[in-house]
């Protein structure tokens, strides 16, 4: 009987000690910022690098680019979808690296996310990042950082040597031909990774309209694997409806989509 309580005590308090583990695990720490070096200038990233990370994810904001200040927590403060969710992504198997603004542009617009200035940078930051870890490279963006995302995968796509991307997720993604860069305006049949599409089903913002973001995996041919997630949930949305706290941000509902779009990373299927 002695050895069974005492087999019970041990067993209670490994299973404590597993947990504690995974709790740490999952709770992932503040990351810090690195510069890397391109085009004669430091661009800013601010990465969280896990030991165990299965993937590796960077992440392009929307609007005019960055991650905005550090916050008192250690995060960056700014509250677009994808720079708020951080803690959240970090808290899955992944490297989190947040893409800040080069110090010699002002703006990321659509113009500038096409051009060879940011497909440099891109490349001096996906060097940078092999540097640090082999773990599979996935790009994700929201709203304008979609733009950004496609045309890296596109570029990406031709290189002689073969390329650098895993994959893709495009969230709230920029469909309106008006603007500069949308991604229907790309040459997004030449993208040839996994791309997940994820938009909200209440998204108001006229430049990424839901029932366009539907249509965009019949334009993408050449990728394996293409999912269109069109979701629902959140609350209380407010303020410019396409900005970072309406539907256009998954306001309410980020722990959900963090999951939705981690679980697709790993298990990538239609």
């Amino acid at each position: 009987m002695k050895r069974r309580v005492a087999a019970g005590i041990l067993w209670a308090a490994c299973a404590a000690c597993l947990a504690w583990t995974g709790a740490a695990r999952a709770q992932a720490g503040p990351g810090s910022v690195m510069r890397v070096e391109t085009r004669g200038v430091r661009l800013p990233l601010y990465a969280v690098w896990r030991p165990d990370a299965v993937a590796t994810l960077v992440l392009y904001s929307g609007g005019n680019g960055g991650y905005g200040a550090i916050g008192a927590g250690g995060w960056p403060s700014s509250q677009n979808f994808l720079v708020r969710s951080a803690p959240l992504f970090a808290a899955q198997p992944f490297n989190v690296v947040l893409v800040g603004l080069a110090p010699d542009l002002r703006e990321l617009d659509g113009h500038a996310r096409l051009g060879d200035s940011h497909a440099q940078d891109n490349q001096a930051i996906f060097k940078a990042i092999k540097e640090k870890s082999p773990a599979p490279l996935w790009l994700v963006g929201t709203s304008m950082g979609t733009v950004s995302v496609a045309a890296a995968a596109i570029r990406d796509a031709a290189a002689p040597a073969g390329g650098d991307i895993a994959g893709i997720v495009l969230t709230s993604t920029v469909t309106a031909y008006k603007r500069e860069g949308a991604v229907p305006t790309q040459d997004i049949g030449k993208i040839r990774v996994p791309v997940l599409v994820m938009h909200h089903l209440r998204d108001t913002c006229g430049i990424c309209r839901p029932w366009e973001a539907k249509t965009l995996a019949g334009r993408m041919g050449g990728a394996p694997v293409v999912k269109t997630l069109m979701v629902e949930g959140g609350g209380d949305p407010g303020g410019d409806p396409c900005g970072p706290l309406d539907h256009h941000g998954f306001i309410g509902m980020e722990q959900q989509a963090v999951e939705q779009i981690a679980n697709w990373i790993r298990h990538p299927v239609p």
